[in-house]
């Protein structure tokens, strides 16, 4: 449809209400819609549909088995198509509640037939580091999505601040140099694009900002999916400045289950936000995702690695997957690796190397071969529910 829309989410309240002001002020005759989730445990969720003037419209919409974020799902596209239909909107701003991930959401929108044409992050630097330690399950905060929700503040946030390509970043007299470079490692691809001032109720539109320019810039669902996803994610690079570090870890050796799992605490700890893929010498099929934020470490299986398949299920995987594979491959072991990601004030980029080191396999352990590796106890079956 050719409304175009635009989603504006982000852990950070405030900073998400400058940027749906800014972009309001900036875009005239744009529309906000917002669901709110907060009236759950009511058995609804408020829809508010509002313009620079004021509120237009609202109404509620019941939950979905017993999911805040299922009846936001099924409301936001009927509500975007009775605003297409009325015509006159240059913009369609979709601001998410709290703990929504914009992914889920960029992927109903664009599925119901409307363009996405930006997703912006709004964020406050200050704020990066005390979300990203934040352990607490959302519900603990009020801030869950659905009675099953057992999502954290550290994880949330860290989904939503890596997904966008855009970050809209709020002035915040508290940030200092350290709380920029976090952000700016963190997400070094992302576009960061100051919310900037003003006065949104103004009697005369702004002229354009850059905040409006991401906006309007075009989105790609698919490529935003593939540059999540462990097997080919962009991952940060190597960086150290104003107290902030970036370590990357890539070997071609694989875990031994039993060491890495006992390390797995002082691992987890070591820095705020670490991330990436890698290989256990007793799973040497499975491509295993790290996740790990708040002090808390998520470890899943993201299927096969690619030398695994096949040759004739390597036409059924997505070609950015097919070029990721190609580019670590190795004679033996193929796509399989070791690529995990450290981002810290702080880090102990020595002692956290000496630490992954002493988690993989020995010369000797390596010499034995396959067959031997995967009798090795399979420490991380109770991790990954095997």
């Amino acid at each position: 449809m050719s409304l175009p829309v635009v989603i504006v989410g982000g852990l950070h309240a405030d900073a998400r209400r400058a940027a749906v002001a800014r972009l309001l002020a900036d875009v005239p005759g744009s529309v906000v819609l917002h669901h709110d989730l907060a009236t759950a445990a009511a058995g609804t969720v408020v829809r508010t549909v509002r313009d620079a003037a004021g509120v237009r419209s609202a109404g509620e919409a019941p939950l979905v088995n017993d999911c805040a974020c299922c009846a936001l799902r099924e409301d936001l596209v009927p509500e975007l198509a009775r605003l297409a239909e009325a015509g006159g909107t240059p913009l369609a701003i979709v601001e998410l509640w709290d703990s929504v991930e914009p992914k889920a959401m960029a992927e109903v929108v664009t599925a119901g037939g409307f363009t996405v044409t930006g997703v912006l992050t709004a964020v406050d630097p200050a704020l990066v580091l005390p979300y990203l330690g934040n352990g607490d399950d959302l519900a603990e905060g009020g801030l869950a999505a659905a009675a099953t929700d057992q999502r954290t503040v550290a994880d949330t946030f860290a989904r939503q601040l890596e997904y966008a390509p855009v970050l809209a970043v709020a002035d915040s007299p508290e940030a200092d140099d350290e709380d920029r470079e976090l952000l700016a490692q963190l997400h070094p691809t992302a576009r960061r694009v100051p919310i900037g001032h003003g006065d949104p109720a103004g009697a005369s539109p702004a002229p354009a900002s850059p905040l409006a320019e991401a906006a309007l810039a075009g989105f790609d669902v698919e490529a935003a999916a593939a540059a999540q996803h462990p097997a080919c994610a962009l991952l940060p690079a190597e960086a150290d400045a104003h107290g902030v570090a970036t370590f990357v870890w890539r070997r071609r050796r694989p875990f031994h289950p039993e060491r890495l799992y006992a390390a797995l605490e002082d691992l987890t700890c070591a820095a705020a936000r670490s991330r990436g893929r890698f290989w256990l010498a007793d799973k040497p099929d499975t491509l295993l995702h790290w996740d790990a934020a708040g002090g808390a470490l998520c470890v899943e299986s993201a299927g096969p690695w690619l030398a695994a398949l096949p040759d004739a299920a390597w036409e059924m995987v997505p070609p950015v997957r097919r070029a990721a594979a190609a580019l670590d491959w190795h004679p033996e072991h193929g796509d399989r690796c070791q690529h995990l990601v450290f981002t810290s004030p702080g880090l102990d980029r020595d002692g956290l190397e000496r630490l992954l080191e002493s988690c993989l396999l020995t010369d000797a352990e390596y010499a034995a071969g396959r067959d031997a590796w995967k009798r090795l106890p399979p420490a991380f079956d109770t991790l990954l529910e095997v």
